[in-house]
């Protein structure tokens, strides 16, 4: 079963929800939003920040300790790049950043290609909870605006 949520950067990011169902589960994912605030184009240190995403399931009532495994793929976005996601403004300004699954920066999270999605084990009683660090590197000449990206998060269960 897939599951899409959309997730909307603009200085902040935002999970916006999507509801599917499966025969036998039903799952539902739902984010904290994720807010860059201003970005400093002179500060020699990068912009960091983190939300977190949970995905519970309703598992059968014959077997509710049964273990599920579920998998988290975030897209690569408008910039059609994992390995480098890109929030565009009105008047064509890119501002890279990523989001990774790590608190060290080094995990780009993507959708399972060439960077890997979160995979995860989950009863009823445990789902799956994680944070969603991003940051935007820092000392990018970028002009003053609202920047945004779309990037959707696929549940697969």
């Amino acid at each position: 079963m897939v599951r899409k949520v959309n997730l909307v950067i603009h200085t902040a990011l935002f999970l916006l929800l999507l509801s599917s169902t499966s025969m036998a589960f039903q799952c539902d994912v739902t984010a904290s939003s994720i807010s860059f605030g201003s970005y400093d184009i002179f500060s020699s240190t990068p912009k960091d920040t983190v939300g977190t995403v949970r995905v519970s399931c309703n598992i059968p009532a014959q077997n509710p300790q049964a273990p599920l495994m579920v998998t988290v793929s975030l897209s690569q976005g408008m910039s059609g790049n994992i390995g480098q996601r890109q929030l565009e403004s009105a008047g064509g300004g890119r501002l890279n950043y990523n989001l990774y699954s790590n608190s060290s920066f080094s995990n780009i999270w993507g959708d399972g290609g060439s960077f890997a999605a979160q995979t995860a084990f989950i009863t009823k009683e445990t789902p799956y909870k994680a944070t969603i660090y991003s940051r935007i590197p820092a000392k990018q000449n970028v002009p003053v605006g609202s920047y945004s990206d779309v990037i959707t998060v696929t549940i697969l269960w």
